[in-house]
């Protein structure tokens, strides 16, 4: 990408954002637009219609959306699947009204079928029913990657859409009621060692297997893909190939964290997809791969969370 050129990052303050923000300043791109949730109301069609129309980036980076675990996507349904159907259809009919050359939007990997083939492909995309905790959440990010790829077809875009797999790292939320699995342990792992205690529980059986991905890591993919102007369309599932069981990856985080009591199980809580790991060969065919090991990504995401619980 041109080093001028002007760059909107939608969503700058959360953990995918903040660290594309990052990234792309570190790499020298210096004309970038950010707008808080304060400044700018994605959900609000005007504002977002207005904003576009007045400032005209060339590329927009699409990551802001309501996002949480399974706790807060089986509770919080309704306003799930509406605002995130809000934000993205909004941004990217607005984008292409006032002429946006090309965007990157960010979904997810619970897209995929709950009882999908594994590893899962791109084309596995809408074939079997979805995982019932977070349908909706799925359901609104399906519509961001149809939305894209209907412009493409009809408006020759390029519109292209990233299906990242569990993310962690840097400004993470460690809120127990609506975090994802990775920093709750982190935290729940912490307040134990803290607090002395001598076991701490874990929602499910501890079977599942997930997949998790550095946001540093994610954040070099995204402007990768977007600098790659082979790349017009799209969806291009982000990850690292390798997956770990709930069980296992509670282990390594006790470790890091320095708790040395017990991990208990509460198998009356749902387990979710039993598996979830992403086909990446497609993005590592254009040349891209992760870097940062799981063990390596987990202390530096510990450091994280104690700068941000006692500072």
């Amino acid at each position: 990408m041109d080093k001028n050129l002007k760059i909107y990052v939608c969503g700058h303050n959360g953990m995918v954002g903040s660290s594309i923000l990052k990234h792309l300043k570190k790499c020298g791109y210096k004309n970038i637009l950010t707008r808080t949730s304060k400044e700018l109301d994605l959900t609000r069609q005007a504002e977002v219609e207005e904003f576009l129309k007045i400032e005209k980036p060339d590329y927009i980076f699409l990551s802001a959306a309501k996002v949480g675990g399974i706790l807060a996507n089986d509770t919080f349904k309704g306003e799930f699947i509406y605002q995130n159907l809000m934000i993205e259809a909004n941004v990217i009919h607005a984008a292409w009204q006032a002429g946006v050359r090309r965007i990157l939007f960010l979904g997810s990997s619970c897209i995929y079928p709950r009882d999908c083939p594994q590893p899962i492909d791109e084309n596995f995309l809408l074939s079997g029913p979805l995982e019932k905790t977070n349908e909706p959440y799925a359901i609104a990010k399906i519509a961001g990657i149809k939305l894209c790829e209907s412009y493409n077809i009809q408006y020759g875009t390029e519109y292209v859409s990233v299906m990242p797999t569990n993310l962690y790292g840097p400004n993470d939320n460690y809120d127990l009621e609506n975090s994802h699995v990775l920093p709750a342990l982190i935290r729940k792992a912490h307040e134990a060692k803290i607090q002395k205690d001598d076991h701490f529980i874990v929602w499910g059986s501890g079977r599942p297997m997930r997949e998790f991905l550095y946001v540093e890591d994610m954040a070099d993919a995204c402007v990768f893909m977007m600098e790659n102007h082979q790349i017009k369309n799209g969806l291009f599932n982000i990850g690292t190939g390798k997956d770990i069981t709930i069980r296992d990856l509670a282990s390594i985080v006790i470790n890091i964290v320095g708790f040395k009591g017990k991990i208990k199980f509460d198998h009356n809580k749902p387990d979710g997809t039993l598996r979830k790991l992403l086909d990446v060969k497609k993005i590592q065919n254009l040349g891209w791969s992760s870097k940062i090991p799981l063990k390596e990504g987990i202390k530096r995401a510990y450091s994280d969370f104690l700068e941000k619980s006692f500072n």
